[in-house]
């Protein structure tokens, strides 16, 4: 069967240049976007309970811009002014300038890792002194606490934020030719909005070995998957696959 709807389980892109599009464009099928989980914020009060004083700490560990805006709204909630002195060790280099948002930042002590968690763990170790705070999700990956562990620092984490699935409830009657996953979490999404899901013509497009794993745990068959040496992006694959069905190359 040729391929000519797609759903992508993220937001729309806000950038006109986005891969998406030019795939759209090129292929001539039609790329619709639905995120199948939304990112909800804890409130300060459930924060408290987690025996969270934020004066306490001297350098916050932001992982995901998501981390960035629910630290500062959480301040803002607990009307704590962070003080000009706070260290900030972001994963990479689009979280630390998306900090921008909130600091200035040339006037803050700011340290960035390459992309990987790991890859931020020698930065953190050489401030031993510090106290780090960890606002983070509640599905947080089990390697980040195991990697502060193994550096023996000062650190706590908090849940600032809860990844939540949405309401796909109007999506009941709907068909795409092709479903596209980046997390677990977005298959989970899947059946508990769609109990009775049967996979049937639909091929299912994933990115990551996590996301595998979930897609087979629930019987269903992978048939596009990145990254690949081959195909590192997502759109790539996608592509391939499309060119290989609509146009049989």
């Amino acid at each position: 069967m040729k391929v000519k709807t797609i759903l992508v389980s993220q937001p729309e892109p806000k950038i006109e240049n986005s891969p998406y599009f030019d795939l759209q464009e090129k292929q001539k099928v039609k790329i619709d976007f639905r995120p199948f989980i939304h990112v909800e914020g804890v409130p300060a009060k459930e924060i408290r309970l987690q025996k969270i004083d934020l004066s306490n700490y001297t350098a916050i560990i932001l992982t995901s811009r998501n981390a960035v805006d629910h630290f500062f709204r959480v301040a803002d909630e607990m009307r704590f002014k962070v003080p000009d002195s706070m260290k900030y060790f972001c994963q990479s280099e689009a979280v630390a300038y998306y900090l921008q948002k909130y600091v200035v930042y040339r006037k803050r002590k700011i340290y960035v890792g390459k992309r990987t968690f790991s890859e931020l763990s020698p930065t953190i170790k050489k401030y031993k002194d510090e106290k780090f705070l960890l606002p983070t999700t509640d599905k947080l990956k089990p390697e980040v606490p195991e990697i502060l562990d193994g550096l023996a620092v000062n650190w706590k984490q908090a849940v600032f934020y809860k990844t939540v699935i949405s309401d796909l409830s109007d999506l009941e009657d709907v068909f795409y030719d092709i479903l596209v996953f980046f997390s677990p979490s977005g298959i989970d999404s899947l059946f508990k909005n769609f109990p009775d899901f049967k996979q049937n013509e639909t091929r299912i497009a994933v990115f990551g070995n996590t996301t595998i794993k979930a897609v087979e745990a629930h019987g269903l068959r992978v048939d596009i998957s990145a990254p690949t040496p081959e195909t590192p992006s997502m759109t790539m694959a996608l592509e391939k696959y499309i060119n290989k069905i609509n146009k049989g190359k």
